[in-house]
């Protein structure tokens, strides 16, 4: 309701209630009847079992229908990926922002004051954990080799790594390089993630997109986070220094 700037009473008109029956829903969690439901989820543009995640009765649907409401969008490509989204997820996230990525030259390209924005971040108390790939690893020659970069997938690494070097000495943010194999490019800020997997021979930009938000009873969204958590714990911290 609030990102879509709908007042209580406005939802109770287009529902056809008493703004205290919307309190109800809100606050005691009450599912409300079916064409409530539709009516509500219409007007806030999300899916019902996003609204009110106990609607179906049956485990297994719920944790399904729960997975299908995880997905936010699907982009062709991540350069399709609206640079105001980019924007707007890491201006307003409140918690925790990690990146798992090779190079992410396009990540401080779309974001030229990308250094500054994780900055604010941090100092807003946000976790800032930033994951590049170790320029000397044997999983960046052998991605530079399958995309047929022509051994420039390394200098690509070191030329980013710029960007973020006034960060590697600020509390809250954290830059480490990891040497695994890169099945996709994990951008998560709270409970919202993007991912963004690698096919064989492809450029990360021209891989499909996905935009997923966290749901209780989901499971999707939790898989690629803690996918970064097992990468994250294996990766050297870097210190700022020339690699």
């Amino acid at each position: 309701m609030l990102r879509h700037g709908v007042a209580l009473e406005d939802l109770a008109k287009i529902c056809g209630v008493e703004p205290k029956t919307v309190e109800r829903w809100i606050n005691t969690g009450r599912v409300p009847h079916r064409r409530h439901r539709w009516a509500a989820a219409k007007l806030l543009v999300a899916d019902e079992t996003y609204l009110w995640p106990d609607v179906l009765r049956h485990s297994d649907t719920r944790k399904s229908a729960a997975n299908r409401s995880e997905l936010l969008e699907i982009y062709a490509d991540r350069a399709s990926v609206p640079r105001e989204l980019w924007l707007r997820l890491l201006s307003a996230t409140q918690e925790r922002i990690d990146v798992l990525v090779f190079s992410g030259t396009f990540y401080a390209q779309t974001q030229p004051k990308i250094a500054r924005m994780l900055t604010e971040a941090a100092q807003r108390g946000v976790t800032v954990r930033l994951c590049f790939g170790d320029p000397g690893s044997q999983a960046v020659e052998i991605r530079d080799r399958e995309e047929g970069l022509g051994g420039t997938l390394a200098a690509k690494i070191r030329s980013s790594l710029t960007y973020y070097r006034p960060l590697t000495d600020l509390d809250g943010c954290e830059v480490r390089l990891h040497s695994t194999t890169l099945y996709a490019s994990l951008f998560r800020y709270d409970d919202e993630i993007l991912i963004n997997p690698h096919a064989y021979g492809e450029p990360a930009s021209a891989n499909a997109t996905f935009h997923f938000r966290r749901l209780d009873g989901g499971t999707v969204a939790d898989h690629y986070m803690t996918s970064f958590d097992r990468v994250w714990a294996g990766a050297v911290p870097w210190s700022g220094a020339e690699i």
